[in-house]
């Protein structure tokens, strides 16, 4: 018997792998179709069954052994059926030239008569077939021709229901899939958000696509620099210079955020913090003093380290100013939460009128921190284009506010007279 091929098998063999159906469980619909075929054609046996590239597969049976599930292709009686689009019925095959030298036949299982319709799909493609057979010789009517098929049909209905319900699963998975990317994507994009703008700053933008300038009658603005950075980078490697500045800036990050402050931006080799915004408070002046204890200590610390190993060392000075400035946001695709006014422009001047590896603050900013701070009066100093300013430079904690010898971390008394003036104005 020679082993019948469709025209167009290996898109058919395409279609039938999209219904999922090969070696599945049973499955009741079906079930019933091949048991009302037999009994309307009066047979022993119908089955639907599915033709892959090497067998027939048994999805449904009736009348047949249990352990009965497929044949090898070459010597199946449907294989032929799926390469037509119309009925085969065979009263006898041992009379068939098509079929009586198969093993079905000539064999044990003795198969003498056969009917099958092919499940042609909506695309044209003939997937398997549903088939009454008997074990002798047998004739059916028209009539039972045609209601087998119109249980073909029905059986593709089943068929059609399938694929459509898993289409429709994938579509939900893939529904569901980009669903998590998009909730993933956000959340990257608020971390990313917060990594560039203070809390209440990013929500306020999130909600209203821009964020109202605000004014405070009281901030202070920190800035904190490297002496003679041009001649330190002269004798590195650019990749060098880049990697230590970002080494120092992300302890600087660490360390203002640790006494509430907003690192704002860096400029070059110069970085930026205010405190007492967006949520203003009563104790920024103290805060932005202690950030800048911390960060001359951590870099004392460092350059002893560098000394040791003959490197030139990395000093600082830090700027502080406080008073009344102006904070939003600029731009439209990269945003900066930036501030502006006097107070912004003196705190650079202060910065820069400083000594290496000390603390300049303003005669505002001394007003408040005096009572905890050991400071050293400078007295007035011509600054540019701002005339002459009062300055002092911040030592240490007072001795009775300390926690540490060197006077860089406050004790519970430093706090105790201050712990409402911690709080957030209006909490």
């Amino acid at each position: 018997m020679a082993l019948p091929m469709s025209a167009n098998e290996p898109e058919r063999l395409v279609a039938l792998g999209k219904y999922a159906i090969l070696d599945t469980p049973p499955e009741a619909g079906y079930d019933d179709i091949a048991e009302l075929a037999a009994q309307i054609c009066g047979c022993p046996a119908g089955l639907v069954s599915f033709i892959d590239e090497r067998r027939q597969w048994i999805k449904a049976k009736y009348g047949l052994p249990p352990d009965m599930a497929e044949c090898p292709r070459e010597i199946s009686v449907c294989a032929a059926t799926i390469c037509t689009d119309d009925i085969i019925y065979v009263s006898d095959l041992t009379r068939d030239p098509r079929f009586n030298t198969s093993p079905l036949v000539t064999g044990e299982f003795a198969l003498r008569f056969y009917c099958g319709v092919p499940l042609i799909n909506p695309e044209g493609y003939a997937l398997g077939t549903l088939c009454v057979i008997d074990f002798q010789p047998r004739e059916i009517t028209l009539e039972q021709r045609e209601a087998l098929r119109r249980l073909s049909r029905q059986a593709m209905v089943h068929l059609e229901l399938r694929r459509r319900l898993r289409e429709r699963e994938t579509d939900l998975r893939a529904l569901g899939e980009a669903r998590d990317r998009a909730v993933a994507e956000k959340a990257e994009s608020d971390r990313l958000l917060l990594n560039i703008l203070p809390g209440p700053v990013a929500e306020e933008l999130k909600a209203r696509a821009r964020v109202q300038p605000r004014f405070y009658d009281s901030a202070t603005v920190m800035f904190v620099d490297f002496r003679e950075f041009t001649r330190l980078v002269e004798s590195l490697e650019p990749a060098s210079v880049v990697e230590q500045l970002h080494q120092h800036f992300a302890k600087f990050d660490d360390i203002v955020a640790q006494h509430r402050l907003e690192k704002l931006k860096t400029i070059g080799d110069a970085f930026m913090a205010a405190g007492g915004l967006p949520e203003p408070n009563r104790t920024h002046a103290l805060d932005a003093c202690l950030a800048a204890l911390e960060i001359l200590d951590h870099m004392a610390r460092l350059n002893r380290q560098r000394e040791k190993l003959r490197l030139p060392a990395w000093e600082v000075r830090i700027g502080i100013n406080t008073g009344p400035l102006i904070a939003g946001v600029v731009g439209k695709h990269k945003f900066t939460y930036d501030v502006w006014g006097n107070t912004v422009n003196v705190a650079e001047r202060i910065e820069a009128a400083c000594i290496p590896g000390r603390i300049n603050v303003s005669e505002s900013t001394w007003g408040q921190i005096k009572s905890r701070f050991d400071c050293e009066a400078r007295g007035d100093v011509e600054v540019k284009h701002k005339g002459r300013v009062g300055m002092f430079f911040v030592n240490r904690i007072k001795p009775e506010f300390s926690a540490d010898a060197a006077g860089h971390l406050p004790n519970e008394q430093f706090w105790g007279q201050v712990s409402q003036a911690r709080r957030p104005v209006g909490a």
